[in-house]
């Protein structure tokens, strides 16, 4: 493989990392929601029709909701982060001495006293950008995210409906290709088998236990799934049957 071609590759492996956070969680939300439409509508005892109705009713609202939610904070906070580096710039224009000083009380309190603390406050205020980028982080504990908000919630959606439309997958099969077997069974199956992915992959994104991770996200899934089971079921018993 080329040199270019290589740095193509590892490019393309670090911008995928970056998202990863996003891919997880969105992820997690997608099978979560799904599988407790598809749980409380089997629970109500719901035709595969129905079911495939409201799964993908709900994959494709709840996705483009959470994804546009995802987009719309990450704009926020990068237009919070710029706001306030706006106001660091007026003020160490407007009134740099009062700033100055400042940016001694931070050193100080790291332990930088007498001629180096001085000579440390000179370097970082001969350049505004840097003094700017001070007060930003060691004064307002601020940093910047570089991350795109349109890629965020373009990785959310994507997710989203990926992980989320594994619990529809027994029963879409099914409306092509009846099929004889317990089709919740193996959809559950299938499902937890997607938690324990999400699982596995958020235990890097929080650097957390492995394990731990895997039955978090399994129990979340299942609770959620168990719950809404029984909710559709007692709904059906009292609305159709009128008990």
């Amino acid at each position: 493989m080329e040199e270019n071609q290589i740095h193509k590759v590892y490019s393309l492996w670090g911008n995928t990392q970056n998202y990863l956070r996003e891919f997880v969680y969105g992820g997690i939300d997608g099978a979560v929601t799904t599988f407790a439409v598809v749980a409380g509508a089997v629970g109500a005892n719901f035709e595969p029709a129905i079911i495939i109705i409201l799964g993908f009713a709900n994959l494709f609202a709840d996705g483009f909701s959470m994804s546009v939610g995802a987009y719309l904070s990450a704009k926020s906070e990068k237009e919070h982060y710029r706001k306030h580096r706006k106001i660091e710039y007026w003020e160490i224009e407007t009134v740099p001495e009062m700033e100055r000083k400042e940016v001694e009380v931070i050193y100080r309190a790291k332990g930088f006293e007498g001629k180096l603390l001085q000579d440390i406050v000179d370097v970082i205020v001969s350049d505004k950008d840097r003094w700017v980028d001070e007060m930003m982080k060691n004064e307002l504990e601020m940093i910047p995210d570089y991350k795109s908000p349109l890629k965020i919630g373009l990785a959310t959606l994507i997710s989203f409906i990926t992980v989320g439309f594994i619990p529809l997958i027994i029963y879409v099969y099914d409306y092509f290709q009846e099929v004889s077997f317990d089709k919740f069974f193996w959809t559950s199956f299938f499902t937890g088998l997607a938690f324990v992915f999400v699982g596995w992959l958020k235990s890097f994104v929080n650097q957390t236990d492995t394990f731990k991770s895997i039955l978090e996200t399994l129990i979340l899934g299942f609770v959620a799934a168990l719950v809404a089971y029984y909710v559709g079921d007692f709904l059906e018993s009292l609305i159709v049957n009128g008990i």
